[in-house]
């Protein structure tokens, strides 16, 4: 997800690159300067300046114990911004990339009775992280559900298929003749657990509904963009500030978030994925195209999130 406005302060060496899985390619970055790198905690993200000259948000999927480097697992997606294209196409090990501290809106929260772990597609990277922290600290409370497509674009599957994990994980690949995995018998009798949901929009969507019956923080999403169908719908709109009278006019390649913030208008943000909850903005007025994980339905009648949120048709009026 292509992100701005962040201090990319930390100077990465591509110490290793590899095709881990079908158009999922594997970094290893370290200190450029040979240093012990700044500690992150489970689920954390980097945000790093792609050849492209995007700022995109990719998740750590190393565990926080090891401080000598970071590994990050990047999908090749020749359709999309071209961010994550030119890391998989022009990047090779001793290439110096800037990037942000570690940052985590999507955290491992200690102390539950139980983790269930839920992870479509690239969405395995953050949950890796997490499940390998839960190992090495002696904790084997956890089921993870990894749902992919087929076994060749199925990252850590030897991993996973090995001891400390064979025990605790569950592979479906959705190819033709075996369909999708049915998650409602996972979801249907609420208990005392935390649930970690990584992916598509869809799986997260499913795994939303299938949860609405569980208290609403025991259940956490992490999902970097928007899908690219949606995008191609997007459409420029104005939006007015219902303090000030301040009209500001969003981009059809724009989000609303980028468009307040170069305008001086100072909104707080995390995840930008529409998952944390902490652009959250009240809204007046408007024909709001929401698309975020975190609002109920009677909140979107006067709220939005303003990351990954905009106008269906006309003018959006905020309390700003």
């Amino acid at each position: 997800m292509a992100v701005s406005g962040l201090r990319l302060g930390l100077r990465l060496t591509v110490a290793a690159k590899a095709e881990i899985a079908d158009q999922l390619f594997g970094f290893r970055l370290v200190a450029a300067d040979g240093g012990e790198l700044p500690a992150f905690t489970p689920g954390a993200h980097l945000s790093i300046e792609t050849p492209a000259g995007i700022v995109n948000k990719y998740s750590i999927a190393s565990s926080p114990s090891d401080r000598g480097g970071y590994d990050v697992v990047i999908q090749r997606e020749p359709e999309g911004e071209g961010g994550s294209t030119s890391m998989a196409d022009e990047v090779q090990p001793g290439r110096v990339l800037a990037a942000s501290m570690p940052d985590n809106a999507f955290e491992f929260l200690p102390g539950a009775a139980q983790y269930l772990f839920v992870a479509g597609g690239i969405g395995i990277t953050p949950i890796h992280s997490m499940v390998r922290h839960m190992v090495e600290s002696g904790m084997d409370n956890f089921k993870l559900y990894y749902l992919t497509r087929d076994e060749a674009c199925t990252a850590y599957r030897d991993e996973f298929q090995a001891e400390p994990f064979r025990q605790h994980v569950v592979i479906h690949h959705s190819r033709p003749g075996t369909g999708r995995f049915d998650l409602w018998p996972v979801f249907e009798k609420p208990r005392k657990a935390m649930i970690y949901c990584c992916g598509p929009r869809g799986l997260m969507e499913s795994v939303r509904d299938m949860t609405g019956h569980w208290s609403r923080s025991a259940v956490k999403f992490e999902r970097f963009g928007v899908d690219r169908a949606t995008r191609r719908e997007d459409r420029a709109f104005d939006v007015t500030l219902a303090r000030s009278g301040w009209e500001i006019h969003v981009p059809a390649n724009s989000t609303l978030l980028e468009a307040l913030r170069n305008n001086g208008v100072a909104v707080r943000s995390s995840c930008e994925s529409g998952t944390c909850g902490t652009c959250m903005t009240p809204l007046v007025s408007g024909d709001v195209d929401h698309r975020d994980m975190c609002l109920e339905d009677d909140e979107r009648e006067h709220q939005i999130m303003v990351c990954v949120s905009r106008a269906r048709s006309g003018r959006l009026v905020l309390d700003l």
